[in-house]
C-alpha cells in the first residue's frame, strides 16, 4: 500500500513542528512545502526545519505548482487564525482535489463568524470530493470535543464550565510575547487595541460547537474583553523576567446564554508564574461530571498530535466542510499511518 502523501501549506512555528513529527511517522511522505517567507522560499525543507539533513523538497511560494506537481492526499494548512485571511488559500487547495486539515482557529466552527464563506467552502469541497477540517488542541479538543464527549454520560445538563490554565513560562518565546508577558498594563492595553495581541482565538467557536452538538439554541455568545494577569511578585521564564505590577500574561472568558441563563462558560488563562496548570471540565447535570487533567495538555505537542492523528479520519470522511463533532471519536494513530487509512 502506498504511503500517505502530505503537502505542507505554511512552515512557520506550528507548521515546522508538524513537519518534524510527520518525518518520524511510518507510512507518511511529505511531497511538497509552501510558504511565502523570503528566507524560506527556494531552500530545502530540511534546512528550513533545521534537522541537519536535506529532504529533496524545496519550499515554494507557487501554490499551483506544488499542488499540481505531485497530488497529495492531505494538505496541512498552518497560516492564520482567521477564515477571511485563509479562505483563498484553503479554496486553492480544494480546487486541486486535496483534503485539508487546518489549524485556523475560526475554521474549527466557521459557521458562527463566517456563514457565507463556510457555505462556499462546503460546496467547493463537495464539488471536488474532498474533506476540510479545522482542528488543534484548543479549539479542536480540550474546550469543545472533549466537553462534548463527556456529556455522553449525562441524562440532563444544567450548565457546562471548562477552564484551561497554562504557565506560559513552559512555552516557546513567541507564545510568551503573544500573551503580553513583561509589558506594562498600559502597553498591554495598547497592543490589544491595535490587535498586536489578540488573546485566545476560538472560545466563541468552541461554545457554538458544544451548543450545536447538544441541539441547544443559544440566545447569544458573549466574548468578554481580554484582561491582563498582573504579577504580584517577580516571576520569570528562561527568556522573560516579569517584575511585580507588570503583565505576566492574559485571561479571557466567553459565555453561552440560553433562556437568559449562562449555560456554557469557557475560561482561558495563560501567564508566567501560574502555580497550577490544568484543564478542567465541570458539567452540572444528572449525573454531574468533574474532570481535571494535571498538568494541562501541552499546547504545541497537543496541536501537532491532533492534526496528524486526524489525517486518516479526514481521508476516510465524507466530502464537505466538517468539524470535530462530525468525525468519529478522535484517537491516536501511533502505528504505520497506512494501517488507519486502509478501507
Amino acid at each position: 500500500m502506498k504511503k500517505v502523501k502530505v503537502t505542507l501549506y505554511g512552515v512557520g512555528a506550528v507548521g515546522s513542528l508538524i513537519a518534524k513529527f510527520l518525518l518520524e511517522k511510518e507510512g507518511i511522505e511529505i511531497v511538497g512545502a509552501i510558504d511565502i517567507a523570503k528566507e524560506k522560499v527556494g531552500k530545502d525543507l530540511g534546512k528550513v526545519l533545521g534537522i541537519g539533513k536535506t529532504l529533496g523538497i524545496k519550499v515554494s511560494n507557487d501554490v499551483n505548482s506544488v499542488l499540481s506537481k505531485e497530488k497529495a492526499d492531505v494538505a496541512i494548512h498552518t497560516t492564520s487564525s482567521y477564515l477571511k485571511e485563509t479562505y483563498p488559500q484553503i479554496a486553492s487547495i480544494i480546487s486541486h482535489g486535496v483534503n485539508v486539515i487546518s489549524t485556523c482557529e475560526e475554521l474549527s466552527y466557521p459557521y458562527l463568524t463566517e456563514p457565507e464563506l463556510s457555505k462556499k467552502l462546503d460546496t467547493l469541497a463537495k464539488k471536488h470530493e474532498v474533506t476540510v477540517l479545522g482542528t488543534g488542541v484548543n479549539p479542536g479538543f480540550l474546550m469543545d470535543t472533549l466537553v462534548i464527549t463527556l456529556t455522553a454520560v449525562c441524562q440532563k445538563i444544567k450548565s457546562i464550565k471548562a477552564v484551561r490554565v497554562m504557565n506560559a513560562a513552559t512555552r516557546r518565546l513567541p507564545f510568551q510575547k503573544k500573551v503580553g508577558a513583561g509589558l506594562t498594563v498600559e502597553e498591554f492595553r495598547r497592543k490589544i487595541e491595535n490587535r498586536e495581541i489578540t488573546g485566545h482565538v476560538g472560545l466563541e467557536q468552541s461554545i457554538a460547537m458544544i451548543a450545536d452538538a447538544l441541539a441547544w439554541k443559544l440566545d447569544k455568545i458573549i466574548a468578554e474583553p481580554v484582561e491582563p494577569v498582573i504579577a504580584k511578585k517577580l516571576v520569570e521564564s528562561k527568556e522573560i523576567k516579569v517584575e511585580s505590577g507588570r503583565v505576566a500574561g492574559l485571561k479571557q472568558r466567553a459565555k453561552g446564554i440560553m433562556n437568559g441563563k449562562e449555560v456554557i462558560l469557557l475560561d482561558f488563562q495563560a501567564y508566567i508564574g501560574a502555580e497550577e496548570e490544568y484543564d478542567a471540565i465541570t458539567i452540572e447535570g444528572t449525573p454531574p461530571v468533574r474532570q481535571k487533567i494535571q498538568p494541562c495538555v501541552h499546547g504545541d505537542l497537543g496541536t501537532v498530535a491532533m492534526v496528524v492523528n486526524a489525517i486518516p479520519k479526514v481521508i476516510k470522511a465524507p466530502a464537505g466542510l466538517l468539524t470535530m463533532k462530525d468525525l468519529p471519536v478522535p484517537s491516536a494513530a501511533i502505528e504505520d499511518m497506512r494501517k488507519y487509512v486502509k478501507v
